[in-house]
């Protein structure tokens, strides 16, 4: 099976990572793969909302530390070059992608796994959900953009927290502090990632991605120049198809139906 596997339906294109008797960590091959088929889903015009998901009892274990510790023990450079190489170019993808992107978090989320879910739009939990930084505890700092999500998602004080201490936070302690939009049953997790996603596919999207765009401005802008992006934005969605059918369905009193454009 590979380790990676891609599904569309209706617009959606669901990323499952597909390691599950080593809780889908990620190794070299299964990192490009991942960084590759982001990059496509960002492009494709039929994509409309993507949704990242890991197979069996985890979600995604961070990185395959029995590879890094093979890579380490011969001399190889890669270990050094992946945050670079891999999960920075992962991260961007998420964070830049021009449409939705769901974590459907199914299991454990540590260390980098728990960053993609970090990185993502929404974060749907399976009651069995836990996330667990653990960069400190094997000596290493945060990367795949934890310290600059996390933070903004539960606060400074509570991510430094899991950053120092390593403590998993189960889904329900995740939703009371704001880390995930939503907890629902095992079961329910793939149904209900599915439906929202297809929610957002049959949405504007182009106006959903540049509400990302403005967003991730704001992030780390003053507020004149998180107005000037707004202002630059409003009038670019202005012109488009979506925004003038869901101006005339209003007026009209129907339902709209959006095109992406």
């Amino acid at each position: 099976m590979p380790d990676l596997l891609i599904d569309d339906t209706e617009n959606v294109r669901t990323l499952t990572l597909n390691r599950p008797d080593s809780l889908n960590s990620l190794t070299s091959a299964l990192k490009e793969e991942l960084r590759d088929a982001l990059r496509a889903a960002a492009t494709d015009d039929s994509v409309r909302a993507v949704v990242l998901t890991g197979s069996g009892k985890a979600f995604c274990a961070g990185q395959d530390l029995k590879e890094h510790v093979e890579l380490l023990g011969s001399g190889d450079e890669a270990p050094f070059r992946t945050v670079e190489e891999h999960y920075n170019p992962i991260v961007t993808a998420i964070t830049t992608m021009p449409k939705p992107v769901i974590a459907a978090v199914n299991g454990t989320a540590a260390g980098a796994g728990a960053s993609l879910a970090y990185a993502s739009d929404l974060r749907i939990a399976a009651a069995s959900a836990k996330f667990v930084l653990s960069f400190g505890n094997i000596g290493l700092s945060a990367d795949s953009g934890a310290s600059f999500t996390l933070p903004r998602l539960i606060g400074y004080g509570r991510a430094m927290e899991m950053m120092l201490l390593g403590k998993p936070v189960d889904a329900a302690r995740a939703l009371e502090i704001g880390m995930v939009t939503e907890v629902v049953a095992d079961d329910s997790l793939a149904r209900t990632a599915t439906g929202l996603a297809a929610r957002l596919a049959a949405g504007p999207t182009t106006g959903y991605g540049r509400i990302k765009e403005s967003m991730r401005t704001a992030a780390g802008a003053d507020l004149q120049a998180s107005l000037e992006v707004e202002h630059q934005i409003q009038n670019e969605l202005g012109e488009t198809s979506d925004h003038r059918e869901a101006v005339e369905a209003f007026v009209t009193k129907r339902n709209p139906k959006f095109t992406g454009h």
